[in-house]
This record gives C-alpha cells, structure tokens and sequence, in this order.
C-alpha cells in the first residue's frame, strides 16, 4: 500500500512516497522536489556475519538520462562512480552508521539513485532524506529518524536547501545531519566565516531538521531483528579486571608502534590461560574492554598517552621545496603524522571535464590525496583511490579552493598530489597544511595560508574531555571527530563526525574556539617557513601569457581548417588556446617561444595605424585604383590619386599583381575599407626622383574628388571590410 508525506522546508515543498516502487527491498522511498526525483531503496541480511564491524554499504548513482543527456565516452552509458557520486555516498554512511547498535552486524546494503534532475534541486540532500525513510520503514535497529540539510548564506541570510544558483552565490555550504536531540554529521566549505557565524549557521538548520524528524517519526517501525550481546560474562569480567591493572603501564609507551606492541602482548597473555575455542569471545571482551578503559584512564587523568595536555598540538616541522623538479614541494610533519605535497602547474588543457547531471564544467585546482599502507606500517595491495582518500582529497581541495586566485590573474591549471608518509591521526588536516605551503613555494599567489586541525572529545555522563590534535589511538575510541581548517580570518573547510547523541550546544562552542587557537598556533609555524608566494614560478614550469584580440578577427588566427593556428603552434612550439570572447593563451616551457607567438598572433590581428607605413604586395588591380595585402592578409585599397605624386592615366604604369609596394595608411571610409596611399610612403629624394621620370605627356593636376568618387562607385566588386 502506498503512502505518501508533503512537507514545506526552506519555501520548496518535499515529498516523500514509499509503497509503490522498489516493494521487495525492506524499505524504500521516492524522494521529490521540484523535478529532482531520487529513488532510495534498503536491503539487509538476515543473519549477522561474522566480522568486528558493521558491514554498511552506501551507494548513490547519478543517472545521467535523468537530465535528459547521454554519457560520453565510447559506451555511452554509467561507468564507475564520479568523485561527486562518491562523495555523496559518504555523506548518507556518516549519517546513518553512528545511529545503529555497537554489535549490529547483519549485512546492510542503501542505494539511492537520481531518476530525474531539474538543475535546480541538488539531489544529494534528497537522497540523505531517502536512506532515513528507508531506514524507518525496513525494521532494522536503527536510532533514528535522521534528517538532513544544506545551509547556504546569501547578502548574510541563511537559506535552507540553496539551490544551485544561489549556492554560486553563497558564502557557505553546510550540509548537516541530525537526530531529535543530536548532531550527527556537518561537512562542507565556507568563504572565511567567523565561528560565531558557523555556530548561528548550525542552529538555524538544526532547527530546521526537527521538521524532517517528526515527520519521518510516523513511518518508524518497530525493529524485527534483535542485536546480539557478548556472551560470556565471566570471561568479560576476567579482561576488564586484568586490562584495569596491566593499563597502569601505558604512560611506559608514548609512541603508537609501542603501545600496539603492548596491547598484544597483553592479549597473547590472557589467550594462555584460556583454551583455543574461546579466544573469539576473549578477542571480543578484549577489545571492547581496552577501548572502555583508554577511556577512562584519559578522562580521569586528563593525560595523554603521549604525554601530551588535551589542548596541547604535537611538535610541528614545516619544509619548502624539498623535491628539485617539481613546480612547488612542501613536508608538513606533525608528531607521526607527516605529509608530502606536489604541486604541478598546467595549461588549460590541463583541466579536468566534469561531464554528469550538470551542465558540463571544467576544474582547475584538484588536490589528490594518496594513503599507501606503509603510512601506518602495514602490508596491503595497492589499488585505485580508496572512498576515505578521495573524502579527505576533497576536504582540502575545498578548504583552500576559494584562495585560489581566477585564472584570469593565475592562468594555470593547478594540481597538488598529497602523498601520506606516516600516519597517526588527522592526516586530511596536515595534506591542507602541506598544500598550502606548496601553492606558496609554487608561487601560486594565494593571500595566506590555510591550516586544519582535528578535535576529539570523551564523554562519560555528565564528564567530557576535548582533545586538540586528535591521534588514530584518540579517534578510535573517542565520540567525535570535528575537522576545522581556515586562515586568520575564519573558517574554509570542515567535516564533523560524532559517535555520541550528547554533543551539546556549549561543547561544540568550546570545541570551536579550541580549533581557533590551534589554527592559528600552527598557522604561525607555517608564516616561519614561508609567508608569502614566490615571486616566481619554477624554471620547469610552462610559462603562459594571455592576450585578448578583437573577438572579430580569431578566423584570421585560426585560418581556414585550423591552418593559421596549426603552422604557429608547429613553427613556435608552443600551446595555444582560444576562447570565444577572444582570449589566447600560449604556453611553452620557453618565455621566448611564447614571446614568438605572442608576436605572429599579434601581427594578423594588429590594427592599421593612421600615418605608419607598411610593406604590402599589389593583389588586385581595378581602373581607379589597386588593393594591396598588408599587415598578415588585410587588405586596403590604393587609390589612382595616390599611386604617385603626378596624374596616372593607368593604374598598370604603376602597380602590377604579386609586386611589392610601401604603402602609408591614411584612415577607414565610411563603410570601415582601409584606405592606403603610395605616394605618401614615399621619400622626399624619392618624390623628387619620380617627378623626374614622369612621362613626358601628363597632366600634373590632381585627380578631382568627382572624379575619385565616379572611379571608385564604378567598382562592381564587393570591396573587402575592415576586418577581413
């Protein structure tokens, strides 16, 4: 039986349906509004596997005929999921993974998939929408309903659901997910907001989401499944008093390598004393027992197990240029975190196509971020980018993305690979630090720096502890993971994750003002190494010079099939493109290649200069005068007055097709024809010399300007225009 919920959020009116389409998944829901329509439907396992984690798949697929357009490529249909398709997808996982029980271990499998796209609606928060719903009517032990959000700013009003018009407008994304009572998920980018602002911005859509929650709150079913417990409590009981008194040891380990070492140690202990067929559930307790007590232990203590206070940043070391043939280099070391970024400049033929729902773009700053398993000291085979590499690549892409400058005042296109060396905690963070430091080692003239930190947080009742600077060890057993990167003036980049349905309003206040002050301790460490860009870029990189012409005139660079440009590209070794309003940009590794072309393109398209004489060659001859190619294939008409300083009975005593002759020009007519004269080109010694050999019968008088108009009206030829 179909059902079907109107609501009104942010002005636009949302409607979700379930009944009618996808029936044999345990729940699904057609999400609409406008005319973006997104099908999510859910289907689970019945029985657990056997794994220590939640087995959750989440899928979003952007079918490019719901906009009425075909994939390019050869086979002309969806291939492997685009970066958006992926990055959506995690954004419905971090919303509904906090919200199922600890030991839920029955395969769960979300796949949204947008069926029509209006152009208007983004259909990402649709299908966040679409995975609660579904999760609500499958019966599954979910904590929810959740609902999401995009909070956008324009002229400093927040809007609920921009569209993506007023998204190119706004000074904020904020896409957030929540509970009834608490905060789940945020991500997104800023143009440099204050906190105060980012705080209010949560508010005002958290407030909103309440909406969402309540209305889903009618089709949440009672759960079907029951979430299996540790069975033995003996055993369960044996590990937490044996971990309670080994643990005292820790503060023996501060580094991460050493204290896995410990851990293991400690498990290879208690696996002695007990036979082979309950190791599993000694594994189990084990685990669970271990993170409940680090804990603790941090908690009560205040003390890290590096030895460090819960605001206290690890020891930072920043380097420049440190690989030789790069276009910019950086090393961003902080405590055993530590990495490596590239920065290679390229043309605009360089930049990446972005073909999908949307209208087709291209991307000139791309941050690529790269997790080999030796960063965390492990074997593992290397593969394509992983979801989590192409997520954390994105958050630093879009925490530096609005300091890039335009390409009108940069013209390169703009790469940086972030390549993880060593990895313990927060390593999306360090690639923002380490990218940064390489736009200014690469002379991109970016403003200022860009720097992140990650703030963690433990939680037992009423009792919490903030830690800035989280480690891995901090992460895994913590209640939250909140990402902040910005400059001195405020925030650009941010992703929050929170295990926990107790963040409150004033702890993620104080956690933002922690980010601040760590921000701009680290901020200070990067201004030591370098504080401003290079004056100049890299002798590798390729040198670009932009030059506009008269939109009129690029057939003439272009020639007839591409000739013109073709022979320039060939005889200068250059690149060259030309866009429509009459841009041309030429790039060469070599400035003075580049200068070449600049000069050829410049004299086909130069403009005649009233009283400079140019060299020209006779192309046509008429009675009353004869067209002569001058400047690259212009045209301009030498009128039988002006052919020489007496009267000419026959343009042929003077001009002859395919002969050279100097020529001055002496202005346009009135219908924008250049008008040229020979015997002003000529010299005083050569006026003179003319007038000598002037044939012996000739009328010295001028030609009459009657005359000249009676001449020049009597051409039946179309004379060519200004601009051939």
């Amino acid at each position: 039986m179909s059902e079907k919920i109107t609501f009104h959020l942010g002005g636009k009116s949302l409607i979700i349906e379930t009944g009618s389409l996808a029936k044999q998944a345990m729940g699904s829901a057609l999400v609409t509004c406008g005319e973006t329509v997104v099908l999510t439907a859910l289907t689970n396992s019945l029985t657990p596997i056997d794994a220590d984690f939640f087995p959750l798949t989440c899928d979003y697929r952007e079918q490019t005929s719901a906009a009425g357009k075909i994939p390019g490529g050869f086979f002309k249909r969806e291939g492997r999921p685009t970066e958006r398709e992926i990055l959506t997808s995690r954004l419905m996982d971090r919303s509904i993974r906090p919200l199922f029980p600890e030991n839920f271990r029955n395969e769960v499998q979300v796949i949204a998939t947008v069926l029509s796209a209006d152009q208007e609606n983004d259909p990402d928060i649709l299908a966040l929408f679409g995975a609660s719903a579904a999760l609500c009517l499958s019966g599954l032990p979910f904590h929810g309903p959740v609902g999401s959000v995009r909070v956008g700013r324009v002229n400093g009003e927040f809007i609920i659901n921009p569209t993506l018009q007023e998204l190119e407008k706004s000074d904020l994304s904020l896409v957030m997910s929540a509970t009834e009572n608490a905060l789940v998920m945020l991500e997104g980018w800023a143009k440099e907001i204050d906190e105060f602002v980012f705080m209010d911005a949560i508010k005002f859509g958290y407030s909103n989401i309440q909406e969402i929650v309540r209305t889903l709150h009618s089709w949440k079913r009672e759960p079907v499944m029951e979430v299996p417990v540790l069975a033995d409590s003996a055993i369960d009981t044996e590990v937490a008093s044996f971990l309670s008194e080994k643990l005292q040891q820790v503060w023996q380990y501060p580094v991460k390598q050493q204290r896995s070492e410990f851990y293991g140690k400690l498990l290879e202990e208690l696996k002695a004393r007990h036979d082979p067929q309950e190791h599993k559930i000694l594994e189990a307790c084990f685990k669970k027992n271990l993170e409940n007590q680090i804990r603790h232990i941090i908690l009560d203590t205040g003390k890290r197990f590096d030895g460090r206070g819960p605001e206290e940043i690890r020891q930072v070391e920043c380097s420049v240029g440190v690989l030789p043939r790069t276009h910019g280099s950086a090393l961003f070391t902080r405590g055993q975190t530590q990495c490596l970024a590239s920065l290679t400049l390229g043309t605009k033929s360089d930049q990446q196509i972005i073909d999908g729902l949307f209208e087709e773009s291209t991307k000139r700053f791309m941050i690529h971020y790269n997790f080999p398993p030796f960063s965390v000291g492990e074997v593992s085979p290397l593969r394509g980018p992983s979801r989590r590499e192409i997520g954390h690549g994105a958050l630093a892409e879009r925490s530096l993305q609005f300091l890039i400058p335009s390409e009108d005042e940069f013209p390169y296109t703009i790469r940086i690979v972030a390549n993880i060396l060593e990895s313990n905690g927060s390593s999306s963070m360090a690639t923002v630090c380490s990218s940064s430091l390489a736009l200014m080692d690469g002379a991109v003239p970016i403003p200022r720096h860009v720097a992140g930190v990650a703030i963690g947080m433990i939680k037992e009742g009423d009792r919490y502890i903030l830690l800035t600077d989280i480690a891995g060890e901090e992460d895994h057993v913590g209640d939250l993971d909140l990402k902040f990167a910005g400059t001195e003036l405020g925030i650009t980049g941010f992703q929050m994750d929170v295990k926990t349905t107790e963040l409150s309003w004033e702890i993620l206040e104080k956690a933002l003002s922690q980010s601040k002050k760590a921000r701009l301790e680290i901020l200070e460490k990067m201004n030591a190494v370098i504080s401003a860009s290079r004056s100049s870029i890299s002798v590798y990189a390729p040198r670009i010079v932009r030059l506009k012409i008269n939109p009129e005139k690029i057939g003439l660079v272009i020639g007839g099939g591409g000739k013109t440009i073709r022979r320039i590209i060939e005889e200068t070794g250059t690149e060259i493109d030309i866009e429509d309003d009459g841009t041309v940009i030429i790039a060469s590794p070599d400035t003075d290649k580049c200068q070449k072309a600049v000069d050829r393109i410049k004299a086909i398209v130069e403009e005649p200069e009233i009283g400079k004489i140019y060299d020209g060659v006779v192309s046509r001859i008429f009675n009353f005068g004869a067209m002569i190619k001058f400047l690259n294939d212009q045209e301009g008409l030498v009128h039988i007055s002006e052919l020489a300083p007496y009267r000419v009975n026959r343009v042929e005593d003077i001009a002859k097709v395919g002969s050279p002759m100097k020529v001055k020009f002496i202005g346009f007519d009135e219908q924008g024809r250049a008008n040229l004269s020979r015997k002003q080109a000529l010299t005083e010694e050569e006026l003179a010399k003319e007038r000598e050999m002037a044939p012996e019968r000739r009328d010295t008088e001028p030609h009459d300007s009657a005359s000249r108009h009676t001449r020049r009206g009597s051409y039946s030829g179309k004379p060519p225009r200004r601009h051939p």
